[in-house]
């Protein structure tokens, strides 16, 4: 176990503290503000404070972590051998860089809670992000300082033993419509048909006509593919389906119908289900309660995570609504057109509230790739090393590495030529030495 002495306990304190040393480097951590009862500790110690006691291990502590609420933060990020650091805290210091502070910053997203220029969908943009203005969006820099704080402990404490963690995949299958054509009902259907005409889209008029008559299969309806994938990997593939209502932003099947609860019921036979929730949930509890339960109905369980339409996300009331409904993962920490780490971690990690200042039940688990960001890489070679490089940095630092698919990945589209093969190397890395 790790004792940390420091001049105050607060509540951020201990949440970094536990995500670096417990969820990152699997060591337990307490806290004292006794100088005694730190003397007396025999094992891994530390203190985390203004001035160092005497010749301990010792980091300099930046004020964030005993602040309360928001205030307008600098932020010089500078070079740190092959990554990038914050918050320089000099030379007595075992690290140059607070760590613990940054990674706060970062997990808590913080910069996010800040005035910022949101896009049309009133997303928070990887732009905006300190991550992507200094150059280290492609990096879990949060695990990186991890390992480079385990190396440092290493060398003061040489006896003591740190536990390894392995590499490991949570592949996420998104299905904002099960169909493309089949189960859209006769206003939908006739109105996607005139459509067609009047756009001179023949070759989508008689694939709509083909498959609504039964002679060809329905181009979106890949699941037979992904479960035989499933059935291949020892990885659960996680599956968030789409029940509400239809509107400008969703566009998916009615939950009425009794063909599309059968495909939901099916793939929970194989694979983890979630709910995405509609692009009006997001705001509206009450819209949220709704398709809560009526996914708890289908899957006859409580529901246990949610990805939210758009990877949008409201900080801290989209979170807040999940907690309240006892929603207990969240899968929508990401950038839609730009791969990397949202949260500087390629952990899990709990929700921290930054209003009310404590850590939350809630489980964040940060995706770090959606296919649409490959789209920007126009050869498949150039796919394949961009999917590589993501998946050699995760693996440096033995974390999680959570992909986003789409049912319509896996079809004949041309657009999607060669992402079988993607998903396939994924889930390849996980068996590989």
């Amino acid at each position: 176990m790790l004792l940390v002495y420091t001049h105050k306990i607060s509540p951020r304190l201990k949440y970094v503290f536990k995500h670096i040393c417990t969820r990152v480097l699997g060591i337990d951590v307490s806290f004292t503000n006794k100088i005694e009862a730190f003397i007396a500790h025999n094992s891994l110690k530390m203190s985390y404070t203004k001035q160092q006691l005497g010749n301990e291990f010792f980091v300099k502590s930046n004020d964030i972590l005993f602040e309360q609420g928001l205030s307008d933060i600098e932020i010089h990020v500078h070079d740190w051998g092959k990554t990038k650091g914050f918050f320089f805290n000099g030379d007595k210091s075992a690290i140059p860089f607070d760590i613990f502070a940054a990674s706060f910053y970062l997990l808590s997203r913080y910069e996010e809670y800040l005035p910022h220029v949101k896009d049309e969908y009133g997303r928070f943009l990887a732009t905006e992000s300190v991550a992507y203005k200094y150059g280290f969006l492609h990096q879990p820099v949060v695990d990186i300082w991890a390992y480079k704080f385990k190396d440092v402990l290493q060398e003061y404490f040489p006896d003591f033993s740190f536990p390894e963690r392995t590499y490991r995949i949570k592949p996420i299958i998104d299905v904002p419509s099960a169909y493309n054509f089949k189960l859209k009902g006769i206003l939908r259907t006739f109105g996607g048909t005139l459509k067609d005409v009047f756009q001179f889209r023949f070759k989508n008029l008689y694939n709509r006509l083909a498959v609504i008559s039964g002679v060809k299969h329905d181009p979106y309806d890949t699941f037979k593919y992904i479960i035989n994938k499933q059935k291949q990997s020892s990885q659960k593939f996680l599956f968030f389906f789409l029940i509400g209502d239809y509107s400008t932003y969703d566009k998916g099947i009615n939950a009425s119908k009794k063909k599309f609860i059968a495909l939901i019921k099916h793939v929970a036979d194989y694979c983890r289900v979630g709910l995405k929730m509609s692009f009006f949930a997001i705001d509206d509890k009450t819209v949220l309660k709704k398709e809560k339960c009526l996914m708890e109905d289908i899957l006859n369980t409580s529901l246990k995570a949610s990805r939210q339409s758009f990877s949008k996300l409201n900080l801290p009331e989209s979170y807040r609504n999940l907690i309240e409904l006892e929603v207990m993962e969240d899968y929508t920490m990401g950038y839609v057109n730009h791969i990397g780490f949202r949260a500087g971690s390629c952990s899990p990690f709990l929700f921290y509230d930054l209003d009310y200042e404590i850590q939350t039940p809630l489980k964040v688990y940060s995706y770090h790739l959606m296919d649409y960001a490959l789209l920007k890489n126009h050869s498949l070679l150039d796919k394949k090393k961009v999917l590589n490089e993501i998946i050699k940095t995760i693996k440096e630092v033995n974390g999680e590495f959570t992909p986003v698919f789409h049912n319509y990945t896996f079809s004949d589209a041309q657009r999607w030529n060669g992402f079988k093969e993607l998903f396939n190397i994924i889930l390849e890395s996980a068996h590989e030495a």
